[in-house]
């Protein structure tokens, strides 16, 4: 199917554009009130993430509702401990908790490689159906959490501000540490493959904690598995947004990928240099600059674009958006991209 607005895609391929494309992470959430009312319908998030029509719904409101240029299935990262074997729960207020955790080889011989299709159909289904519906508008964003993001939460057993029990097995077990990597990998390449086919014409690999890990390690624990990601999923562009990894930008000039995510600690014409003029970047306003008023977030909006302009750019946040943010916020961020020359 022909898409008709395929801004995000030329962009992404470093293609000639007759303005910036624009979505933001997290889109399809607490900032509308039409979500808050699907959400209310069922028992919680996950029941939300796995009914295929209600994951369709949310994922193409910000496409009526906001006017963005891309929708991005309604889903979650951890959606792959949980094909792989290790359940999780949605605490409110608190996010996600694992009942069982991963600390010895033995638990690791209780996991499997997840099948994409099979083990995540719910999110294949959302996809085709969300396909559908969207009828070659906008393109269709799939997603995973990169591996070392997915190892944090299936050792530490939540979300955390330091993972120390994550990170200390990447010291100490250091070969159960690559096993586990490998086996969230495999599975994540499964994943993307099963999205695309079900329909999904980009991928983004979210690696929310790729900051607190120091260089070495990063290079060693995340980013030989992120390559292995991007050289094994070759039918879509491909887009690696690593939080706070300022010092893997260089590195990251090398995957075989078209868009590098910044996040907004990111300078963007450092950046420019440390990645080259090769890939298209990501991002990347400050999500709390969405706070302003109107002329506040027009013209920090404008000071970003300023700084990318003649440049590939695929216009974004440098993080989700936070979910007390004014819609009407969004929209002026969304209309002064748009109209940005």
């Amino acid at each position: 199917m022909q898409i008709q607005n395929d801004l995000l895609l030329r962009a992404a391929k470093g293609e000639k554009v007759e303005r910036t494309p624009v979505w933001l992470m997290r889109q399809a959430g607490r900032i509308l009130p039409e979500y808050r009312a699907v959400r209310e319908s069922v028992s919680g998030f996950i029941e939300l993430a796995q009914t295929p029509e209600l994951a369709a719904e949310v994922t193409i409101q910000p496409v009526d509702l906001l006017g963005v240029d891309a929708a991005i299935i309604f889903s979650d990262i951890l959606v792959i401990p949980e094909a792989m074997g290790l359940p999780y729960e949605m605490v409110e207020k608190r996010g996600p908790w694992f009942p069982n955790t991963v600390s010895s080889a033995s638990d690791l011989q209780k996991l499997r490689v997840a099948d994409g299709a099979n083990d995540l159909s719910y999110v294949i289904k959302a996809i085709e159906i969300t396909k559908k519906e969207l009828n070659g508008r906008v393109p269709l964003i799939g997603f995973a959490g990169a591996p070392w993001t997915i190892f944090a939460y299936m050792v530490e057993g939540s979300g955390s501000k330091t993972f120390s029990k994550a990170r200390a097995m990447l010291y100490t077990e250091p070969k159960l540490s690559h096993l586990l990597l490998q086996m969230i990998t495999d599975s994540t390449i499964n994943y993307l493959k099963a999205q695309i086919q079900a329909g999904a014409d980009l991928v983004q690999i979210f690696d929310s904690w790729a900051g607190i890990l120091g260089p070495e390690q990063y290079e060693e624990f995340s980013l030989r598995y992120i390559r292995q990601i991007c050289d094994a999923v070759n039918e879509v562009p491909k887009t690696v947004f690593a939080k706070g990894a300022f010092f893997a930008r260089e590195a990251m000039r090398k995957l075989n990928c078209e868009t590098i995510g910044l996040d907004w600690n990111m300078g963007i014409s450092e950046s420019r240099k440390m990645i080259g003029e090769n890939k298209t970047l990501q991002g990347n306003l400050d999500p709390a600059a969405l706070y302003g008023n109107p002329d506040q977030v027009r013209t920090a909006t404008i000071q970003m674009m300023e700084q990318f302009k003649g440049s590939r750019h695929i216009a974004n946040l440098g993080h989700g958006v936070y979910p007390d943010i004014d819609p009407d916020m969004v929209k002026v961020f969304i209309q002064t991209v748009k109209s940005f020359k």
